[in-house]
C-alpha cells in the first residue's frame, strides 16, 4: 500500500503541476508566479523545519551526525545546482521582476534540452524525497508531497515559458515537461525498493530531504522576494508566505487527527 501512495503522490507532484502550468495563459502565469513563490517558500520551510527535521531527530541518531548530514546535504544541492542539474527557475518576462525584453529568449537560448535534463534530475530527487517521507510516516509523506507540489507549479511555469521561447510548440513543451515529471515516479519507486531494507538510514535521508527544501527556499525563493516593494506588495508577500506555513500546520493537524494521534 505504501508503494501505491508513493506512486500516486509522485505522479501528482511531477505531472499535475505540468498540466496546471499548461492550462493557464502566459500573462496569468506571470502574475501568479510571484504569489506562488512566496507560498512555496513558506510551505518548504515549514515542512523542513517543523516536520522532516523533528521526525529525524526523534528517531534516535546522534544530533551531531544529523547536523553533519544537513550540512553535507546543503553543499550537495549547491553543487548540483552549479552543475545545472538542480535548477529551479521562476524568472521570466512578465513575472514582475523587470526583466529586459529578450530575457525569455536568452534563457531559452541556453537550450531547451539543458532545461529538461536539469528538470528531470530535480524531479527524480523529488521522487526520492517523497518516498523517504512515506517510508517514515504516511502523514509525513502527504505533507512532503504537498510541499513539493507547491514548489513545482511555479517551477514548471518557468520551464514551460522557457521551452516555448526555445521554439517548442505548446503541445511539445507540455509533453516533454510531463515526461520529465514522470522522473519523480521513477525516483519514488527506486527509493522504495532501495531504502526499504535499510530502515536505519531513514532519519539521515529525512535530513537530506529537509536540506533540499531549505536550500531551495533560502538560496532561490527568498532572494526573489527581496526587491524593494510597496507596503501593499510586501504585506501580500508576507501573507502568502504565512499562508504556506499555515497550510503545513493545518495539513499536519488534520493528518494526525485522522491517524488518531
Amino acid at each position: 500500500m505504501t508503494l501505491f501512495y508513493i506512486v500516486l503522490a509522485t505522479a501528482a507532484g511531477g505531472v499535475l503541476s505540468v498540466f496546471i502550468a499548461a492550462s493557464l495563459t502566459v500573462a496569468v502565469l506571470g502574475r501568479l508566479v510571484k504569489s506562488l513563490v512566496s507560498l512555496s517558500a513558506g510551505v518548504l520551510l515549514g515542512t523542513a523545519l517543523l516536520h522532516l527535521l523533528p521526525e529525524a531527530f526523534e528517531s534516535g541518531p546522534e544530533p551531531q551526525a544529523l547536523f553533519a548530514t544537513l550540512l553535507a546535504g546543503l553543499l550537495f544541492f549547491w553543487l548540483l545546482e552549479k552543475a545545472e542539474l538542480y535548477r529551479h527557475d521562476h524568472h521570466h518576462e512578465g513575472d514582475g521582476h523587470d526583466h529586459h525584453h529578450p530575457f525569455d529568449a536568452q534563457q531559452a537560448g541556453r537550450g531547451g534540452l539543458s532545461v529538461l535534463v536539469g528538470d528531470t534530475v530535480h524531479n527524480f530527487c523529488d521522487g526520492v524525497i517523497i518516498a523517504t517521507a512515506f517510508l517514515a510516516d504516511a502523514g509525513l509523506g502527504v505533507v512532503t508531497a504537498l510541499a513539493i507540489m507547491a514548489h513545482e507549479i511555479p517551477q514548471e511555469v518557468g520551464d514551460y515559458i522557457v521551452l516555448l521561447n526555445a521554439g517548442f510548440t505548446r503541445q511539445r513543451a507540455l509533453m516533454f515537461n510531463a515526461l520529465s515529471g514522470l522522473a519523480a515516479v521513477a525516483g519514488g519507486v527506486a527509493a522504495y525498493y532501495l531504502i526499504g531494507p535499510w530502515a536505519s538510514l531513514l532519519p539521515y535521508l529525512l535530513v537530506v530531504a529537509s536540506s533540499s527544501f531549505i536550500y531551495v527556499a533560502v538560496a532561490d525563493l527568498l532572494p526573489q522576494l527581496q526587491q524593494r516593494l510597496s507596503w501593499r506588495d510586501t504585506l501580500a508577500q508576507v501573507a502568502w508566505l504565512g499562508g504556506g506555513l499555515l497550510l503545513v500546520l493545518l495539513a499536519t493537524d488534520s493528518l494526525h487527527a485522522g491517524h488518531g494521534h
